[in-house]
């Protein structure tokens, strides 16, 4: 296991922030996984399965593509890593991948999840069908709505979709309803979590699995560039899972610098956002200790984006700890600023991004950037499922 102070230690702990916070119910499950994860993951047979999942189901490596006209704009050499390219249209799918694989080792029979923009849930519900497995997917009825083209893409590969009415209908609401879930179904249940968020082992799992997309980036930036490492890597940041993977290779270069992007939603001063570094404080939330949107008596605040993969009221352990020590720098983009750059990103390349990774893209008027520098951006997903969204605005 890599020991050093941007990874999880064995309590599950980056710095300050991180642990299990879990109810007796569900012990014995975490408790399991936080002893054997790594055991299984090194594993070479798990490994190979694994790997061979990844090159032949997924289509992995997914391009560096050097994006000239979007480069020429800004003045530096930028590369977008084509996560949009992945089956089922983002990253989601490397790390249901893995979980899954999980989730068979255990024994278990039935897989549950919660999902805001969907490609959470259709990752897990495509890796569910591959295996054969019961799969019951929560999403805010909020999310249901705007998101609808992954809702019919989940039900037809067979998951159940739960519309969750409580709170602001949305990410936050869809975990709580995942969880209780599975504290009333242990025994069978396995809880494919979706982000860098839950109790340890979640957020290193998950950024283990999602890590293949800094290690290819290192492999194809050599090919392309001479060199394995950028001057800059930027990535949205909603719980967290792009960014953990396309940061961790490079989480103690302190040469590369990291960018995260949330979203600010309408504002950071109109209780209409989702930036938890710019209003957040420390916490639990769905399990672990980090930065969360709350009130002063410690309630949570609803969070609110046009993007549903960002419409969180936290962030995953390690990017607390990344913000607090300054080894990412955190921006913010509103909701007319990511639309801004979904637009721009469309007309110059050809490429339509999902709406959360379109407020990665929306940082670059904001960043310094060099004419001979190298700057990576994390495409996390198609922005398929977004069109409506993206024509209601005017697009």
């Amino acid at each position: 296991m890599i020991q050093n102070k941007y990874h999880a230690n064995e309590k599950g702990y980056y710095g300050d922030f991180g642990g299990a916070y879990i109810p007796e119910m569900l012990y014995s499950n975490v408790e399991y996984l936080r002893t054997n994860y790594l055991r299984i993951i090194e594993n070479p047979e798990f490994q190979l399965e694994f790997n061979q999942l990844l090159k032949d189901y997924v289509g992995r490596p997914s391009p560096l593509y050097f994006a000239r006209r979007l480069s020429e704009t800004y003045g530096a050499s930028i590369f977008l890593k084509r996560e949009d390219l992945n089956h089922t249209g983002a990253h989601k799918i490397n790390n249901t991948i893995g979980q899954i694989l999980m989730a068979r080792q255990m024994g278990k029979t039935r897989i549950i999840a919660e999902t805001g923009a969907g490609q959470h849930g259709v990752a897990t519900a495509t890796v569910a069908a591959l295996m054969n497995l019961e799969c019951v997917v929560y999403m805010g009825a909020l999310d249901v709505q705007r998101q609808a083209p992954n809702v019919a893409r989940m039900k037809m590969l067979g998951a159940t979709v739960v519309p969750v009415h409580s709170g602001n209908k949305t990410l936050k609401d869809a975990t709580n309803e995942a969880i209780r879930d599975w504290i009333q179904n242990p025994e069978n249940t396995f809880y494919i979590i979706g982000s860098v968020v839950g109790p340890h082992p979640y957020p290193d799992m998950v950024s283990r699995f999602q890590s293949v997309i800094s290690e290819e980036i290192k492999i194809q930036l050599l090919e392309k560039t001479g060199r394995e490492n950028p001057d800059k890597i930027i990535a949205c940041v909603g719980g967290g899972s792009n960014a953990a993977g396309a940061f961790y290779h490079f989480l103690d270069n302190e040469n590369v610098e990291l960018i995260a992007v949330e979203a600010e939603g309408l504002g950071i001063n109109t209780h209409q956002t989702a930036a938890t570094t710019a209003i957040g404080k420390t916490g639990i939330i769905h399990g672990s200790k980090t930065l969360l949107m709350q009130t002063s008596d410690g309630q949570i605040e609803e969070p609110y984006s046009i993007s549903a993969g960002l419409d969180y009221p936290g962030i995953g352990p390690l990017h607390a700890h990344l913000f607090v020590t300054g080894r990412a720098k955190f921006y913010a983009a509103t909701d007319h600023e990511a639309l801004v750059a979904a637009k721009l990103l469309t007309r110059l390349e050809g490429i339509i991004p999902a709406l959360e990774s379109a407020h990665a893209f929306a940082v670059l008027p904001k960043v310094r950037l060099k004419q001979n520098e190298i700057v990576v951006i994390n495409l996390s997903g198609r922005g398929d499922k977004d069109m409506e969204t993206y024509l209601k605005s005017n697009f």
